[in-house]
């Protein structure tokens, strides 16, 4: 009998289903195509693959290369920031916040920071707000500059990781020379932020600005008018605006379908409505429309460091009021900077009142009155709001966070179901989701 004979003769037992498929001429086409239907495949994506951002899990279920089903896993990253605010003072839950999103700690200190004040009935002094804007927008084009980078090299592009990095790096380094950290900075501090700029800052924020404006033209090279580029990413991950509203999603998503939503024009904190900038969307509603969504706001928020440093006057950096600010941040010198040295020697010497007040500050911190306030900003990634609850006690009751990334991410099935499944990996890429926000 010959090998065709044999397999004209042959069956396909499923022992899963308890079918048996008689195959006559050969026909293993048809076998494969009733097998495929009545079976599919779940595979686990993360939460250690390279493309899942960090610790997320993706459970796909696959028929073929298409995604019938796409479920997010979060939770192994989960670090109890939200509670372990509960024990400790105001001021020490800086630190802690700051670790939520990584890429983007100081959106999360100056977020916290309002609501403390909004809940002290303070107002950080003009030039305390002015820095805030400045480590905020350039902290702003770091994380952008990172979702660039991982997605280019999700998707193949190494020059594009390359390069993102590189122009990162470039951001870190100002961020580094003004707080002392290139992040957790801890620097916004209720009631202002932690010191003053340094010597020399000017400079090196213009020499910042002179770099991006200098390089930013090459990815539109390397990458907008790619047409490997532009083809792998058109009509991927694709989220209209009436689900964008349904699943709660902000950011560069819902800009990038069609809602010029933005808390820095919609509802301005720190300013913000002094300065002039645009908020970029689009109507594609898809990654490729994120991607260059995302150029535009680095654009944008360079144009807002250029104002921030001509609004830069002297003044405090810390507010008056001696029942939060430290003692050593009250004398303010002839040239409007705080010469906190000489104050602290002169109250360990001839004030014990302010020693003591001072010490009490720094162990206990300050009281809070009784209430609750929720107080929303523009993070990279969209909405990132703080609920504060207060009993009247230096620590905070409750302390909630609605962070962006874990919104975001409930869009992730929306995007890749119906699709294919590397599609998954450029959908994923353009939420830009932060896992320590997330599991936070």
């Amino acid at each position: 009998m010959t090998t065709s004979e044999n397999i004209q003769d042959a069956s396909s037992r499923d022992t899963t289903e308890g079918r048996v498929y008689t195959v006559t001429g050969g026909d293993w086409d048809t076998v494969l195509e009733d097998a495929i239907h009545d079976e599919r495949i779940v595979i686990n994506l993360g939460p250690q693959h390279p493309s899942t951002h960090g610790v997320l899990r993706l459970v796909l279920e696959l028929e073929g290369e298409s995604v019938t089903q796409a479920r997010s896993v979060i939770g192994y990253l989960h670090t109890g920031i939200e509670k372990n605010c509960e024990y400790r003072t105001w001021t020490q839950g800086v630190t802690f916040v700051t670790r939520m999103d990584y890429l983007a700690p100081l959106s999360n200190e100056a977020a916290y920071c309002l609501a403390v004040e909004k809940l002290l009935g303070i107002e950080a002094p003009r030039r305390a707000q002015v820095i805030r804007v400045l480590l905020l927008e350039i902290n702003r084009i770091s994380s952008h500059l990172v979702a660039l980078a991982t997605g280019g090299m999700e998707l193949g592009s190494l020059t594009a990781m390359t390069s993102g990095f590189r122009e990162r790096e470039e951001a870190l380094h100002v961020l580094e020379f003004i707080t002392g950290l290139r992040m957790n900075h801890a620097f916004i501090r209720p009631g202002g932020v932690a010191q003053d700029l340094p010597d020399g800052y000017e400079v090196k924020v213009k020499e910042f600005l002179q770099t991006m404006n200098k390089r930013l033209p090459d990815y539109d090279k390397l990458l907008t008018g790619q047409p490997i580029w532009r083809n792998r990413l058109k009509n991927v991950g694709y989220l209209p605006v009436d689900a964008c509203l349904a699943l709660g999603v902000t950011g560069p998503i819902l800009r990038s379908a069609g809602l010029p939503w933005d808390m820095r024009k919609t509802e301005p904190y720190l300013g913000y409505e002094e300065y002039d900038f645009e908020v970029p969307t689009s109507t594609e509603a898809d990654s490729f429309a994120r991607y260059v969504l995302r150029v535009e706001e680095i654009h944008q928020s360079l144009r807002i460091i250029n104002q921030a440093l001509k609004k830069l006057e002297p003044g405090p950096v810390m507010v008056e009021d001696q029942k939060v600010a430290w003692p050593a941040k009250l004398t303010i010198g002839p040239d409007g900077m705080g010469n906190s040295l000489e104050h602290v020697r002169k109250i360990m010497g001839q004030s014990m009142e302010s020693l003591i007040h001072h010490f009490k500050l720094v162990t206990e911190g300050f009281h809070v009155p009784a209430g609750q306030v929720y107080v929303p900003v523009e993070s990279p990634r969209g909405e990132l709001g703080y609920h504060l609850v207060s009993d009247g006690g230096t620590r905070p009751l409750r302390v909630h966070v609605r962070d962006p990334s874990f919104v975001n991410l409930q869009s992730m099935p929306a995007m890749s179901e119906g699709g294919q499944v590397a599609d998954v990996i450029a959908a994923v890429a353009s939420i830009d989701p932060v896992m320590g926000g997330c599991d936070r």
